[in-house]
């Protein structure tokens, strides 16, 4: 039963730790920073069977995980409103070709950060666009402006989806 609690505590405090670390950080994992989380993750296992090394400790921890997992989802499901929390909020970034700035710096992203984003979506300039959006994954939506002698509205090549 220690090896469950210990697990519950841990998936929370790891929990915390990722919403709280914000959804480009994870976005844009660096080689160092996969390293480091597979560190963090020995140094996790150790806390939660306790330095116990037995078959019995590791698939207890696991399952506890699993099922924390599990319910995180089936609320996310059950509960609608628990879905910011849960999952946290996709937040405009961009409108109408001007940063955001309060929620950039909120969310610590850069303009240079958008710039980048948008030029792999093909979008040379902040102005084109007419509405970014950070998601809840971290990943960005792009809408630009339609081109006014574009007859074909939403399915034109300008709007991204």
């Amino acid at each position: 039963m220690d090896t469950v609690l210990r697990a519950v505590v841990i998936f929370v405090l790891l929990w915390v730790v990722i919403r709280v670390s914000g959804k480009r950080e994870i976005a844009q994992l660096s080689a160092f920073d996969m390293i480091l989380l597979v560190t963090l993750g020995d140094l996790v296992s150790q806390g939660v069977v306790q330095e116990d090394y037995s078959l019995t400790a590791a698939a207890l921890a696991v399952a506890t995980f699993t099922l924390a997992s599990f319910l995180l989802g089936w609320a996310d499901f059950h509960f609608p409103r628990l879905r910011p929390l849960i999952n946290g909020r996709a937040r405009v970034v961009v409108r109408d070709g001007e940063p955001v700035l309060d929620v950039l710096a909120s969310e610590r992203i850069t303009i240079e950060d958008i710039q980048e984003a948008s030029r792999e979506k093909g979008i040379r300039r902040l102005s084109d666009i007419e509405l970014c959006v950070l998601e809840t994954d971290g990943g960005f939506s792009f809408f630009t402006h339609e081109n006014p002698g574009d007859s074909e509205g939403a399915d034109s090549d300008h709007d991204i989806q």
